[in-house]
């Protein structure tokens, strides 16, 4: 009887009680496989360069992980993928062309400040690779700012630099956008495809788009940020995005340069530093999308994905609070 007993004890836990087979390591090793044919479409027109500054993040942040964990006597996590994803989000984020020391300084400090520093893993605020690549850019404005041509690299070792896309749009306006490009469907072409002038990882708008399918397939992001995202900043583009006219600016041009399509669906999309409360998502991205084109319209930037998202990685636990969902039977207090 006392035998029986024990065999049919039950544990009582906190709820929620749900199981699933995902771990933090399959959601990391996924993320990193969604994310090959952008990484393989900016070696392809970017050349061994880039490559070589993809994998220099890389082994930088397992390193910085590894190294500091060891150095402070906790548990080695480097296997569980985080770390590789964090050195890939930020190689994918670099200028082609950066020289060596800049993808290993900006890894050190993704990792081991702005993530070790924290707590870890799921006690960071901010966004590992963005807070890495915001530092490159304040402490290397010039070298974070010299884009190559593509396939440049493949042709000879000393890539041509230009502008991109979002560089001309702000200084020249549309009309020489079109004057390079040609009409407006080359022009949609060469930003869909990625023949034009960019970070590493951000320029094919169909290798990214290809990466967030297998996202929402597996179901590791929903709609709530990137629709949000996108949405609000393709209507202040169309609002705000032509001079002089309202509600004559171009959204394709801006919803496809720079880097928004990476930052909707696998930058601002980070379980970590994002609401967990769907209401509170689509207010998250609705921010993103309005600071991005705020700062490409007005501010001195012709980007603003990143700052977008580390301001709004400061609200994340407000909006959180404010959106938290009431508890099932509670009573509403009634202020005397």
């Amino acid at each position: 009887m006392e035998k029986l007993k024990k065999d049919h004890q039950l544990t009582l836990s906190v709820s929620p009680h749900v199981r699933s087979e995902e771990t933090t390591s399959r959601i990391m090793w996924s993320v990193s496989a969604s994310l090959l044919p952008a990484t393989v479409m900016g070696a392809y027109f970017f050349g061994p360069k880039a490559v070589l500054n993809v994998a220099l993040c890389i082994i930088a942040s397992i390193l910085s992980e590894f190294l500091y964990q060891k150095g402070t006597d906790r548990k080695i996590t480097v296997n569980d993928g985080s770390a590789f994803l964090t050195g890939l989000l930020l190689g994918l984020n670099l200028p082609p062309t950066v020289p060596f020391y800049i993808p290993i300084v900006g890894s050190v400090v993704a990792v081991v400040i702005t993530k070790q520093l924290f707590g870890g893993l799921g006690y960071n605020v901010f966004n590992p690779a963005l807070i890495g690549r915001a530092f490159l850019l304040i402490s290397f404005p010039k070298l974070m700012t010299i884009w190559a041509e593509p396939t440049a690299a493949f042709i000879k070792l000393d890539a041509k630099t230009t502008a991109t896309p979002l560089g001309i749009l702000k200084e020249e306006g549309v009309a020489k956008l079109l004057e390079m490009f040609g009409d407006n469907s080359n022009l949609y072409l060469q930003l869909l495809s990625g023949h034009r002038a960019g970070s590493i990882g951000e320029t094919s708008a169909i290798a990214l788009l290809l990466g967030a399918a297998f996202l929402f397939y597996r179901g590791y992001i929903t709609w709530h940020i990137p629709v949000s995202f996108l949405g609000t900043a393709g209507l202040m583009a169309w609002a705000f995005g032509a001079k002089g006219a309202f509600f004559a600016g171009d959204p394709i041009v801006h919803l496809l340069s720079g880097g928004m399509l990476l930052g909707a669906f696998f930058m601002a999309t980070d379980y970590v530093t994002c609401p967990s409360v769907k209401a509170g998502q689509i207010l998250f991205g609705a921010g993103c999308g309005f600071l991005t084109m705020l700062i490409r319209l007005k501010g001195g930037y012709p980007e603003g994905v990143m700052f977008a998202i580390l301001i709004m990685n400061c609200f994340s636990p407000l909006i959180d609070r404010g959106f938290k969902t009431k508890v099932f039977g509670a009573k509403k207090e009634v202020k005397k």
